[in-house]
């Protein structure tokens, strides 16, 4: 009866809002209960840590400082929040996850791979997504929507060459990983985005052991 895990990631102004809007409708007409949060963030603790991480500053922040707030708010986030619910038999949707630290912490900042995978380990363990949905678009366009924003945060006002970094990464996630890792072709229509989105969510009903 354990619920699944899925996770979806992106760059900056890759849809993911939209996706998961679409996901939570899916999963209501399945009568398939679930639990929609986010990284970092999802419990109180760590959307304070959240808070720390994404507010623009005068103060530039440590690359290992940021590795090791994202990871702090992960393990509370995983104990208090996503295991209890996979246990009881509802699904967890994400807004980000795991692949979020290896491309932006690691692949687009230049971090230590290996310090990452002892981290991952440590922290996250077996619980890994049962899917994760890479939205994929390019990078021009993510950043066009991104303008179109009234708040950007910390993150958002990254240089073009780093966002390009972060699909790149996404992208190499997706290679290391491909029975995990799905990419949707998020430049699409958003009909086709949704049936490719949909397709996935089939696939992983079909798994659930709480089905009826």
């Amino acid at each position: 009866m354990k619920g699944k895990f899925i996770s979806l990631e992106g760059g900056e102004g890759s849809g993911k809002t939209t996706a998961i809007a679409f996901i939570e409708q899916w999963l209501e007409t399945q009568n398939i209960p679930y639990l929609l949060t986010r990284e970092p963030g999802g419990t109180p603790l760590a959307e304070e840590i959240r808070q720390l991480v994404l507010s623009p500053r005068e103060e530039k922040v440590s690359d290992t400082a940021e590795l090791l707030m994202m990871f702090a708010a992960r393990a509370q986030h995983l104990a208090e929040k996503i295991q209890p619910a996979l246990n009881n038999g509802i699904w967890v949707i994400s807004d980000r996850f795991l692949d979020s630290s290896y491309v932006y912490q690691g692949h687009a900042r230049g971090g230590d791979i290996s310090m990452l995978d002892q981290l991952s380990r440590w922290v996250v363990g077996d619980n890994l997504p049962d899917a994760t949905l890479l939205l994929d678009v390019p990078v021009e366009i993510g950043q066009q929507r991104v303008k179109a924003r009234q708040y950007q945060d910390r993150l958002d006002k990254e240089t073009l060459a780093f966002h390009q970094k972060v699909r790149d990464g996404f992208l190499k996630r997706a290679d290391l990983e491909p029975d995990r890792v799905k990419v949707i072709d998020a430049s699409a229509t958003l009909p086709s985005v949704k049936t490719q989105i949909e397709s996935h969510l089939v696939q992983l009903s079909h798994t659930w052991s709480g089905k009826q």
